[in-house]
């Protein structure tokens, strides 16, 4: 059997919000709720937390044990590096690739594009807002032979930094795919991930909307109080990703 591993990248030293998978959210830090979704998707075998070897995410490695999940350890720019090592560490046939500002993450998501995966030929699979999905639901799936060429390939800088952008830019070695987004998830213009403190802002309205200690928020609630109250929206509506 193939171990389907989730890696999921974490470190404090964020740019535009400095701790932000540490900062409270409903009680608990941010990572910790991610964590908790994650758990319930049943497609995963394993959760790794990849972090940096830097003293200032010592913490991130605590919370990682606090819930019984692994973790690893690399550099900090090089986040390419940490993916392989992480997959390496456990043993990974498949990758799942999660990024940390995501603390609405749909497990159901993750399950379907997963399977999507396992059922096909590809090399790499993506449901992101290419596919027709907003951020926040981002989830990328590929196999650990694709993420070792490209770890042995990359130099640039950003290739390094962007795990998946060798990958995106190199379709004449790798089989690239992406999983569309149902018609009920299908709403590109909404954004919750988090970058910035506004984008932290919405996330801890629908949080102090919707959570329930011990009770991962199940997304279609998420779908149905934005869908109903889209001025909540318009709370981050000013923020811009970050282009590599």
């Amino acid at each position: 059997m193939v171990t389907i591993a989730c890696i999921v990248q974490a470190r404090t030293g964020s740019t535009r919000l400095p701790g932000k998978v540490l900062k409270p959210l409903a009680g608990r830090p941010m990572l910790s709720h991610l964590i908790e979704r994650l758990k319930e998707a049943v497609t995963l075998d394993t959760i790794v937390i990849g972090t940096t070897y830097l003293p200032q995410d010592d913490p991130i490695v605590d919370l990682a044990e606090q819930h019984g999940v692994a973790w690893y350890r690399g550099p900090q720019e090089d986040v390419l590096a940490r993916y392989a090592g992480a997959a390496e560490m456990v043993g990974a046939g498949v990758v799942v690739r999660i990024t940390s500002d995501c603390p609405l993450i749909d497990p159901v998501t993750v399950d379907n594009v997963v399977r999507y995966f396992l059922a096909h030929d590809y090399d790499y699979v993506a449901a992101w807002v290419g596919s027709g999905f907003h951020r926040g639901l981002d989830t990328e799936v590929c196999t650990r032979e694709a993420l070792m060429k490209a770890h042995r390939l990359a130099e640039d800088a950003p290739s390094r930094e962007h795990v998946t952008l060798y990958l995106h830019r190199h379709p004449e070695i790798f089989r690239l795919a992406s999983y569309p987004a149902p018609p009920e998830l299908r709403h590109p213009d909404w954004r919750l991930c988090v970058d910035e403190e506004d984008d932290f802002r919405l996330i801890e309205e629908i949080y102090n909307r919707l959570y329930r200690p011990g009770s991962p928020i199940d997304f279609r609630d998420v779908v149905h109080l934005l869908e109903n109250e889209p001025r909540l929206l318009q709370i981050n509506a000013h923020v811009r990703q970050k282009v590599v």
